[in-house]
């Protein structure tokens, strides 16, 4: 039978409803639908006695309470996700046959999960670290994972080396410190001896590795997959997500105070924008190689430590991820949602990149004991949205009822049912790469060059972006208590740049080398944020106001701000109220005890009469951390004295005045995302 089930954007929502349970004005009950009558005091012998053993109604809450938790992951443990949408541009079928890149009139249900990959599940949002961008595609022809990351490499070539590079950078074994850091020895031992990871540690030390959104953030399939057509032709593909609101980091000192104020950031971030209507997006873009190409470049394609430069190999863009429905239930979704890169439709497939080939058997593993056993593709959030049908049966947690008494093939009982789809019905056909080869444990000498691609991320950065790197290694680098290793680190990245790694030695305290190995002059533009988007829509701003404030011109401030997208919470020295010139009221949304300038991407000031000293001590605070981070500060009526007081007027970045004038040239201020020629003492 030959089933095509009709599904649309909502196919996964409506499936999801029938497991959605309301327990709003419900009687309580056990979990076998006895109502209780009491819910707070054990079953005793007597109101001073003993616990027991026939309270069934204690032993099934405290025995389901006592495993509610499951293993975390072993990397990518700290998440958050949300549901959405994904709508083609063009169709994709001179490449691939897969069907959701076919009809542009389909809109495909998708689930994305962003994560953390080094800290434990408890860990902050904003340590300096790589960002998993997971999308899981339900599509008519199964489920479909982009299992991405937000740097386009990795550390190590050889799936064989993935614990290595997982304990090393996780916290050390002894003393289980540092949480959530690479600035640690173990990591940087690994690094000066593995030096294949020298490219992902640049990215690893640039502001990518910051993001200040992950509604502005880059997600990067990694390895070279297959695009293969009806006519069975092959491309090589490499998948790139591309924020619509730009590509936009935090600073350093920034991240480790916002790491303190307010440790789930990002995730409140995605989380507030979804639930105001403000839903992310990002547009899917290929880079396609033909097969006859594979060997033009001056990098093996399938080196999972390279990317693919732009300029070489330009970036498609066909189609648009939204972001459009939080999650019901963090656990049930997030926490329990299985990815794997292997979950492939018709129309894509594998290379043999050695890294994604050791992905390809560890994803599966680690689902088992994380989700409890082989049928974690039954949980709800994990479930294809279009029927499936095998011989696979019984194990832990098991949902479907499988009628009849075959369960095997082949057969003759059941018809010889359920029985294989052929390539032309749907069935899924692997592409018939000519392999031959001695069995061997080596690698390509493609593989061998680790600093060119490093020398080329340097030479694409902007000066400030290069500075920042800098200060990176140097904190982090630093950080390492072995002299020895510190040295070797200096001494591995002079092969990317000698004035950095000179930089980076007298920072650190160990011996400037003297040579540089790299040669490379090639940039790519691509790779600098300097070069992305810049908008103020999805920013939120801080507004300091006081009793007594120009209440008319404030109102048509905010609304014009409104109207450009900005959203924006009045900060003031208590709660409640706050009452203008003209008797209006607006609420306070935060006081300088509950919030922090770090939490906002500009401040616009204005103050109030006779502000108490209390109030300008905290908000010239306010005005001073904002200006030290580079972000656009505005001020109109009572607020520019605290610019005067502080010189800052005619600075960049530092917009004055009243009116219209005064608006378009503070929201073209806050869309710069930060002012970085302004002199900071």
């Amino acid at each position: 039978m030959n089933e095509k089930p009709e599904i649309n954007e909502n196919s996964k929502q409506d499936q999801l409803e029938q497991f959605r349970v309301d327990d709003t004005n419900k009687k309580l009950t056990t979990n076998q639908g006895l109502k209780v009558s009491e819910d707070g005091l054990s079953l005793t012998a007597g109101k001073r006695g003993p616990t027991l053993m026939e309270d069934f109604h204690f032993r099934e809450k405290i025995t389901h309470f006592d495993h509610e938790r499951i293993p975390e992951r072993v990397v990518h443990a700290r998440g958050t996700a949300a549901h959405g949408i994904f709508e083609l541009y063009e169709s994709m079928k001179p490449y691939t046959k897969a069907k959701f890149l076919q009809d542009p009139n389909v809109k495909t249900p998708v689930f994305v999960r962003f994560s953390t990959v080094v800290g434990f599940r408890g860990s902050a949002d904003t340590v300096r670290d790589v960002r998993g961008f997971a999308t899981k595609f339900y599509t008519e022809e199964g489920n479909y994972d982009l299992v991405a990351n937000n740097m386009p490499v990795f550390f190590i070539q050889d799936g064989i080396k993935f614990p290595d590079i997982v304990h090393a950078i996780k916290p050390e074994p002894h003393n289980e410190i540092p949480q959530a850091s690479a600035a640690h020895d173990t990591f940087w031992d690994f690094v000066a001896n593995n030096q294949e990871s020298a490219h992902q540690v640049m990215w690893l030390m640039s502001d990518r590795a910051i993001p200040r959104s992950f509604r502005m953030m880059q997600g990067f399939g990694i390895h070279a997959f297959r695009f293969v057509n009806e006519q069975g032709k092959a491309h090589f593909v490499k998948f790139h997500w591309v924020p619509k609101l730009g590509v936009h980091s935090l600073v350093w000192d920034e991240a480790q105070k916002i790491a303190g104020k307010n440790p789930d950031f990002n995730r409140q971030d995605l989380f507030d924008a979804i639930e105001m209507g403000n839903f992310p997006e990002y547009e899917l873009g290929v880079q396609i190689i033909e097969e006859k190409d594979e060997f033009s470049f001056d990098f093996d394609i399938l080196d999972s430590t390279k990317l693919w430069p732009e300029e070489d190999v330009p970036l498609k863009i066909i189609g648009k991820l939204t972001l459009n429905r939080n999650v019901d239930n963090f656990f049930a979704e997030t926490e329990q949602v299985a990815f794997h890169p292997g979950h492939v439709v018709p129309g894509i497939d594998f290379t043999n990149d050695p890294l994604l080939q050791g992905r390809l058997f560890s994803y599966t593993d680690t689902q088992l004991i994380r989700l409890g056993g082989p049928n974690f593709h039954e949980i709800p959030i994990n479930k294809p949205v279009c029927p499936f049908h095998n011989n696979q049966r019984d194990g832990y947690h098991r949902q479907t009822i499988n009628k009849g008494r075959v369960a095997y093939h082949n057969n003759s009982m059941a018809a010889n049912t359920p029985a294989p789809a052929t390539e032309e019905e749907g069935g899924f056909a692997h592409y018939q790469e000519k392999v031959e080869g001695s069995i061997i444990r080596d690698r390509s000498e493609s593989f061998n060059d680790h600093f060119s691609q490093p020398k080329l991320f340097w030479n694409s950065m902007s000066p400030h972006e290069k500075q920042h790197i800098i200060d990176a290694f140097s904190f982090e680098v630093g950080r390492v208590k072995d002299k020895s290793v510190r040295q070797q680190v200096v001494d591995m990245f002079a092969n990317v740049d000698l004035a950095m790694a000179k930089a980076v030695a007298n920072n650190i305290g160990v011996t400037p080398p003297a040579a540089e190995g790299s040669s490379v002059t090639k940039a790519s533009p691509a790779l600098s944020q300097e070069n992305t988007v810049k908008t103020q829509l999805g920013r939120k701003i801080a507004v300091i106001l006081y009793n007594g404030f120009q209440d008319t011109e404030v109102k048509e401030i905010l609304q014009g701000l409104n109207l450009a997208g900005v959203a924006y919470e009045i900060v003031s020295d208590k709660q409640g109220f706050v009452t203008g010139k003209n008797k209006v009221d607006l609420q306070v949304d935060h006081t300088f005890t509950t919030t922090h300038p770090v939490l906002y991407d500009a401040v616009y000031i204005v103050g109030g009469s006779n502000v108490d000293e209390a109030f300008y001590k905290n908000a010239n605070e306010f005005v001073q951390e904002t200006y030290k981070h580079y972000k656009a500060i505005g001020a109109t009526a009572d607020g520019i004295e605290w610019l005067e007081k502080n010189e800052m007027i005619d600075t960049p970045g530092v917009v004055e005045g009243n009116g219209k004038p005064f608006l378009e040239a503070f929201i073209e201020a806050i869309a710069a995302h930060r002012h970085w020629d302004r002199k900071i003492v």
